[in-house]
């Protein structure tokens, strides 16, 4: 197996498990969110100012987590292109084969 597809192999498999556990992470917040936004409704003895607090609070976190995950994407882009062939690029001749063509 060539040295080049087996690390683009593995930057895939990195890439896709993030993917997926991030995605599941998320969903998990988002689930949780929910719950505690129904109980925070009910909760009559929780100021306006402090259901304000927790919004800002969720709204940190999800830009936290938002720019999290694009420098995750961005830093993957980079290792791939690092590792990516250029379809043009050829072994230029040495003299010496070129000229016994």
């Amino acid at each position: 197996m060539e040295t080049g597809n087996f690390a683009k192999q593995v930057i895939d498999f990195n890439k896709t498990t993030f993917d997926n556990t991030f995605n599941a992470v998320v969903m998990f917040q988002d689930n949780a969110e929910k719950l505690s936004s129904m109980i925070i409704d009910q909760a009559a003895w929780l100021p306006k100012e402090g259901r304000k607090a927790i919004d800002e609070w969720v709204s940190a976190y999800k830009n936290g987590r938002d720019d999290f995950k694009k420098a995750i994407d961005e830093n993957f882009n980079k290792i791939e292109k690092l590792f990516a062939k250029p379809n043009s690029e050829k072994k230029p001749e040495s003299p010496k084969n070129a000229s016994k063509s």
